[in-house]
């Protein structure tokens, strides 16, 4: 099992990221910030206007430490990172799995299984725990559409209607999402999902939110040997990481969807730290992306039981517990793919 590394997230704009010994040190202008061993860093995320020493590159490089560049909200720039590992015989076998469409129907069933079913566990925990905040008769009309569109994906084979079923499924989960804010109804009203940009301050979060996620498993899947640009259920795009935007889909609703709702309900962020530019962009401010990162690194702490594995993991490393789990089942060491399923 791989070990639980740290991600180190730097959104203070200026900030200037050098090597020290083995460490990587962060100064923001003359004041040194901080300093962190390399080994115990997964990667390092830069947002905005962040900067790196060639030697700092090189020694994450060849520590296995990949460097992700943002835009301050989020959009991926470029990736920083030595050779990839695995071996050329699983991509192989990935490469001939995705052209071949009863086996991408087969995978994209299971992560769409995930999907979907975490989605109503999102549904039916807010039913279970705070009935008396929400509009019980909704979101239990949504909870049963969720059901019908599981046994829909398991008698269905054909990849555009399991993406029709899906793209219904997201609509029905999104209509009553509304309804799971319970706190600052105001500041944040959610009406519809909208990105590229975000137009409203819980599309904010949640766009954020997702670009965190992706790199995450990105990396996990590149860890295992995978080629996170080949995928199943999306298919290739030139700049697209179709498998990394699969395998995420069981983490959505579970991860960042449910973040988004408990910061927003727990007044862990508010309205006035989110800002609307002149184009309709809504971006949230520096405290509050630090405060959302946070968050977000303590949830992966957090342990989990693996429903598969029948074994507690931290959540942080169910990125790459998946990947492995995919690995293995494409080297025909398994014989289906199992998703994450939230119980």
């Amino acid at each position: 099992m791989k070990k639980h590394l740290n991600t180190l997230f730097i959104t203070t704009q200026g900030s200037y990221l050098f090597k020290e010994g083995e460490t990587v040190v962060v100064k923001v202008e003359d004041d040194v910030r901080l300093r962190v061993p390399i080994h115990t860093l997964g990667g390092i995320v830069c947002f905005g206007q962040v900067s790196c020493s060639p030697f700092l590159m090189g020694f994450c490089a060849e520590s296995g430490v990949a460097i992700s560049f943002m835009t301050e909200n989020g959009r991926f720039l470029a990736k920083v990172q030595g050779p990839v590992s695995g071996n050329v015989l699983l991509r192989r076998e990935q490469y001939r799995r995705a052209d071949d469409c009863k086996s991408s129907v087969e995978i994209a069933k299971a992560i769409l299984t995930g999907k979907i079913a975490n989605c109503r566990t999102v549904l039916s925990r807010v039913l279970r725990d705070h009935p008396e905040k929400v509009d019980t008769g909704e979101i239990t009309r949504a909870v049963n559409k969720c059901n019908s569109a599981l046994r829909s994906l398991q008698i269905e084979s054909d990849l555009e209607v399991l993406r029709g079923i899906e793209g219904e499924s997201a609509n029905t989960y999104f209509g009553v999402f509304d309804h799971l804010i319970t706190a600052q109804k105001d500041d944040f009203k959610f009406n519809e999902r909208n990105r590229r940009p975000p137009l409203d301050n819980v599309n904010c979060l949640l766009s954020f939110l997702y670009t965190i996620v992706m790199h995450d498993v990105r990396s996990a899947l590149e860890t295992v040997g995978l080629d996170p640009a080949v995928g199943f259920l999306h298919r290739d795009r030139p700049g697209r990481y179709g498998l990394a935007l699969d395998m995420m889909e069981e983490f959505r609703p579970f991860l960042a969807d449910r973040l988004t709702l408990s910061l927003i309900n727990l007044c862990q962020v508010q309205g006035k730290e989110f800002d609307r530019k002149e184009s309709g962009a809504v971006l949230m401010d520096d405290d509050t992306r630090k405060t959302v990162l946070v968050t977000y690194q303590t949830r992966k702490q957090d342990e989990i039981m693996h429903p598969f594995l029948k074994e507690k993991v931290t959540i942080g490393l169910l990125f790459h517990t998946q990947a492995l789990l995919m690995a293995r089942y494409l080297r025909g060491d398994m014989d289906a793919y199992p998703p994450f399923v939230w119980k």
